[in-house]
């Protein structure tokens, strides 16, 4: 029986201990094929690279595993596996992460994790972001892996709806188990976010981004809800952003006729 093909890639780059914990876990439900940045590409979006250069290297950096880095964004490492590393192959799962640090809510619009699984659901692959929520790069992911095993077991067996990707969130490891997953939707929050004026050692003004997350969503139906209380989120996410109901109240209310 031909096993499944899984494509594994992330933002983090391809030597973050994250991918290396999810490149163990895909190993045991298929062939994997690593295709992931050689920097950190965290905050990317959906960025791919137009007008540059971008590179391709094959790295021998896991055991029995095919894997390449790339110069580009992580959407770009998901276009160049399907289109000069797979070839005439299709991934049965695209998987990318596993993120150091939270993918919940309005971050999901920001995060090069989540637009990796997002350009794999464009292609039509079933796909899913993997992050957890903590940004040390020697995070402890031992409390996930077998989360990750059972969704990616579920998305193979069962598939996922056209033109959606998973973005699933975990906890950070705590004195007490994850209590479980919940399926919910993206929590109603923002990052209010703060520019510190600073001057280079020229004179030249620069800015510094900070701020904090800022988290307007009381219900108990929504990622930041689950993680705040020890579950794993796994939140359906679609590309098309197409604000349906405004459609049918702006051709009730406006008038578009140009005379």
């Amino acid at each position: 029986m031909t096993k499944p093909l899984i494509l594994v890639s992330n933002d983090d780059g391809i030597t973050s201990r994250g991918i290396r914990v999810l490149v163990s876990v895909m190993k045991k439900l298929g062939d994997v094929v690593v295709v992931a940045p050689d920097s950190p590409q965290s905050g990317m979006g959906h960025a791919i690279t137009i007008g540059n250069t971008l590179r391709l290297d094959e790295e021998e950096i896991f055991d029995d595993v095919e894997a390449y880095k790339s110069s580009g964004t992580p959407a770009d490492c998901v276009k160049l596996a399907k289109h000069y590393v797979f070839h005439d192959r299709k991934p049965d799962l695209i998987v990318s992460g596993i993120n150091h640090g939270s993918n919940t809510s309005i971050s999901v619009l920001y995060s090069g994790t989540m637009s990796a699984a997002i350009e794999g659901a464009i292609e039509g692959y079933p796909s899913i972001g993997f992050s957890l929520c903590d940004y040390s790069a020697k995070a402890d992911f031992s409390h996930v892996e077998d989360y990750v095993y059972k969704i990616a077991k579920q998305v193979l067996e069962h598939g996922m709806p056209k033109g959606v990707a998973l973005n699933v969130n975990f906890p950070p490891k705590r004195n007490e188990p994850i209590k479980g997953i919940k399926l919910c939707r993206q929590a109603r929050a923002k990052w209010q976010e703060e520019f510190d004026e600073r001057f280079d050692p020229n004179g030249r003004k620069y800015f510094w981004m900070a701020g904090n997350f800022v988290n307007f969503d009381k219900g108990e139906d929504n990622d930041e809800w689950a993680i705040a209380n020890n579950y794993a989120s796994v939140v359906p996410c679609q590309f098309d952003m197409t604000a349906y109901h405004a459609i049918t109240q702006m051709n009730e209310e406006w008038d578009l006729d140009v005379e």
